[in-house]
């Protein structure tokens, strides 16, 4: 059996009529590690940016102009190859009501309405990544430690920049701020790391309120001691446990960056704050 076979034989598990599979990961980068590449390993396509949309009778590749000849080489037998903008979803999908599934750990509801909000198609977030389900992964076993740079390098201090956001915070009447894109972690707090094969960002995630308190959110193992140190006014929790520390919030506005913020979070503030 085929991966697609087998993709598709979880359709009716769900309900779902089709599934949306991202070139990116849950932290949206540009490049991502080989394990979590769930685009190429469905389609053999290895561009930096496209997206499948998988039927029950039929595959499309959506990629931009830049690799829609490799799109045709790497994945031309079994996927029908699309270029964006010159056509979308829409043109696909008309006159269709099609329950389509997507991880919601790896779309914004920002992109998924550009692409899809012409359509009579519903859109159904599952929990559990079908790709996931049929792909053996190698975990990364890379722990690369970050590191902080120095205030005169970085151009300002990452207490100055906080207090910026604060001010911002409060001007707004605004409790809380999400930051979901690493590179906006990376300029806040004026951290660098290897999570990136060709960009020095450190994925995670933060949580500044406007009592100047930070919570940053990441693999442990990537912190050591000296580092530790230098951001000895940021609180540092596992990554894993940033869901219940969400849930615990209540009566709480947040503002989020609706570009980089899966719909994933996006649904766990609306419900819980």
């Amino acid at each position: 059996m085929t991966k697609l076979q087998k993709l598709k034989k979880l359709f009716n598990n769900y309900k779902i009529d089709g599934y949306i599979i991202p070139k990116n990961d849950e932290f949206f980068g540009e490049y991502i590690p080989k394990n979590k590449d769930n685009l190429k390993f469905i389609s053999n396509f290895s561009g930096t940016y496209g997206f499948a949309l998988i039927l029950k009778n039929k595959n499309y590749l959506f990629v931009d102009g830049r690799y829609t000849l490799q799109a045709e080489i790497q994945s031309g037998k079994k996927f029908k190859i699309i270029t964006l903008p010159n056509e979308l979803p829409f043109n696909v999908l008309k006159d269709k009501k099609l329950c389509i599934g997507f991880d919601p750990k790896l779309h914004t509801e920002l992109r998924l309405a550009q692409l899809f909000k012409k359509t009579n198609c519903t859109l159904f977030p599952l929990n559990k990544n079908l790709i996931n389900k049929i792909w053996k992964k190698k975990i990364s076993k890379k722990n690369n430690k970050f590191y902080k740079l120095s205030d005169e390098n970085s151009g300002n201090s990452s207490k100055n920049k906080i207090k910026r956001i604060v001010q911002i915070l409060i001007k707004n009447n605004v409790n809380l701020q999400f930051v979901s894109a690493p590179e906006n972690i990376a300029w806040l707090l004026n951290l660098r790391g290897s999570d990136s094969e060709f960009s020095p960002i450190p994925n995670g995630y933060l949580i500044l309120n406007n009592k100047k308190e930070v919570y940053f959110f990441c693999n442990l193992k990537k912190i050591n001691n000296k580092l530790k140190k230098d951001l000895k006014n940021i609180t540092i929790i596992d990554i894993e446990n940033i869901y219940k520390f969400i849930l615990k919030i209540k009566n709480q506005t947040v503002q989020l960056d609706s570009s980089s913020c899966s719909v994933f979070f996006k649904n766990i503030f609306k419900k819980k704050i």
